[in-house]
């Protein structure tokens, strides 16, 4: 019959010092040892109330007894060794009449939120000691140190044990590379042990033989019991005695108690950073992907600004790319970053690739967030590659930008982020009756007077392109002239596009605009449009993106 005790670490730390080592040689006993685990369940049956001062019930005797006589295994979960310094007064002055410090080090384990598992595999419990055990795992609050929180449970008959790493040396022949040996400290078998004590008694008491045919002095008496003090009765009684008590009696280690090899992980603590753990790749496709933007000094005013849209998209553009073409090893890039299938044929549609977004969703002029938004949808190698990408550059910054990625989803899903930034996301992705720019349109053909290449031709041919409605009206806002009263009706939307004649209209790598000409628009619809609508040149690139009217937002809340 199999008995496992399964321990979850609450607060991810395990604190104990291998017997026989001094805590300032930072080193963790791992696995907790046997000897340490019977001793924590007797602790908690004194504590907890499970029995009274008189100590252990005949079940529970019988049940450390059981213990006691087989070694268990351990399914460890991965740990990282950490520590902490700390420098105690020790109460005696220096000759600057400074209190003395000496360098303490706290040294523990970083255990992962997985269970670990004690396991022995021959224990034949009756159901009172079956009882017994499940009452002291359920009040068992820490193991080790005090610090090192515990939830215990006994695991039951039908439920999977999971397989072990850390087994006790049974053979001579270890179990091969990438394993190391560990002593722990273990108790001796209730039989072993009485056999041992039995021959220790009788060499104490030679010296002390009783007398025949009268009574014993109470001299006599007092001689042989401290003779034999030193030697517990039983297991349970080994294992309730303090370390002063056995130092006492000259002892180096508890009486009852013996030190075993086991086999474990050679990386069962592992030491310096942790390695990242490869996650599984996700196995649905997406629409969009938020990434945020920051810088080593937290100082938001030192991002790039929004007139920078199309340089910094087009530098993550490029770092996705390299990435999944990288990760791919034959250099084939999901089609969904290239727009482009493995011919390196353009795909055929409504504009489904990625739109690489850099957004300003705090208002202080500087980008902070980048959408990655692609209609047709991220598959796993190319979420796996925005996630891969930590870093970007800008223009005359003396670091790189940080990337972290900060949501996923639809673009429903991201538009109930909180604050700002969902109300933000929100405003380019509809829907609305009226819709106006957020980035300047460029032209994607050379402007002409008359006939489809107009600016209005040019827009018109844009939306039918992404299959989107015709407009009833576009009209231009910028560059034009506005009477007073009109510019002044516009108001923020005027200053804004003021700012449209700083952006850079061109990318550095790619090709180039038939004529670097901003214009700020605006689209009125019969009936409401979905966004993100980007049109134009590099509208994959955050130009030419629009955001709604805030008239039309304003009725659209109201219906």
């Amino acid at each position: 019959m199999s008995l496992s005790l399964a321990f979850r670490f609450v607060a991810g730390r395990y604190h104990a010092t291998p017997f026989g080592h001094h805590v300032n040689e930072g080193l963790i006993e791992w696995p907790p040892s046997p000897w340490r685990i019977l001793r924590a369940l007797i602790s908690v049956g004194y504590t907890s109330g499970v029995w009274g001062k008189e100590g252990p019930s005949s079940a529970a005797r019988s049940l450390i007894e059981k213990l006691s006589a087989e070694l268990p295994s351990y399914r460890l979960p991965s740990a990282l060794g950490a520590h902490s310094r700390h420098y105690m007064p020790i109460g005696t002055l220096n000759p600057q009449k400074t209190e003395k410090t000496t360098l303490v080090f706290d040294t523990w384990a970083r255990v992962d939120d997985e269970e670990m598992v004690a396991n022995w595999s021959d224990v034949h419990l009756r159901e009172d000691e079956s009882a017994v055990l499940n009452d002291l795992a359920q009040c068992l609050n820490y193991l080790g140190r005090s610090e090192s929180w515990v939830a215990c449970r006994m695991m039951g008959e039908g439920e999977q044990v999971p397989e072990v790493n850390c087994f006790p040396e049974e053979r001579k022949e270890g179990p091969g590379r990438g394993w190391e040996q560990v002593v722990l400290l273990a108790p001796v078998g209730a039989a072993d042990y009485a056999a041992w004590r039995a021959e220790q008694v009788r060499k104490a008491l030679v010296d002390w033989p009783l007398p025949e045919g009268r009574k014993p002095s109470k001299r006599l008496r007092n001689q042989r019991e401290k003779a034999v003090a030193p030697f517990p009765c039983d297991p349970l009684d080994c294992l309730q005695r303090n370390t002063n008590w056995w130092r006492s009696h000259g002892w180096s280690q508890p009486p009852g108690s013996r030190r075993v090899f086991y086999w474990r992980p050679a990386r069962a603590i592992e030491v310096g950073a942790p390695k990242a753990k490869p996650s599984a790749p996700p196995t649905r496709r997406v629409e969009a992907m938020l990434v945020s933007l920051t810088n080593a000094s937290r100082n938001d005013h030192a991002l790039p600004p929004v007139t920078r849209t199309l340089p910094q998209a087009d530098f993550l553009h490029r770092a996705l790319v390299g990435v999944a073409a990288k990760a791919a090893g034959n250099g084939e890039v999901p089609p969904e970053l290239t727009g482009r299938d493995q011919h390196r044929i353009p795909l055929r549609g409504p504009h489904g690739h990625a739109h690489v977004i850099p957004l300003d969703l705090d208002g202080d002029g500087h980008l902070d967030h980048i959408l990655i938004w692609a209609p047709m949808g991220l598959g796993a190698k190319a979420q796996a590659a925005v996630r891969t990408v930590r870093k970007t550059f800008t223009k005359g910054g003396i670091e790189p930008l940080r990337l972290a990625l900060a949501a996923t989803g639809d673009l429903s899903d991201l538009t109930r982020l909180a604050g700002d930034y969902g109300k933000n996301i929100a405003a380019i992705a509809g829907p609305a009756t009226i819709w106006q720019s957020a980035t300047p349109f460029v032209p994607p053909r050379h402007l002409k007077p008359r006939g489809r290449n107009t600016l209005e031709g040019q827009i018109r041919a844009e939306l039918h392109s992404r299959d989107l409605p015709q407009p009833m009206a576009v009209t231009l806002r910028a560059p034009a002239h506005q009477s007073h009263g009109e510019s002044a009706r516009i108001g923020r939307d005027q200053e804004q596009w003021f700012r449209f004649r700083h952006y850079v209209l061109a990318r550095r790598r790619g090709p180039a605009p038939p004529a670097a000409l901003g214009f700020a628009i605006q689209l009125k619809f019969e009936r409401e449009v979905a966004g993100p609508v980007a049109l134009g040149y590099a509208s994959h690139f955050g130009l030419g993106l629009f955001k709604r009217c805030a008239t039309s937002h304003s009725r659209h809340s109201h219906r």
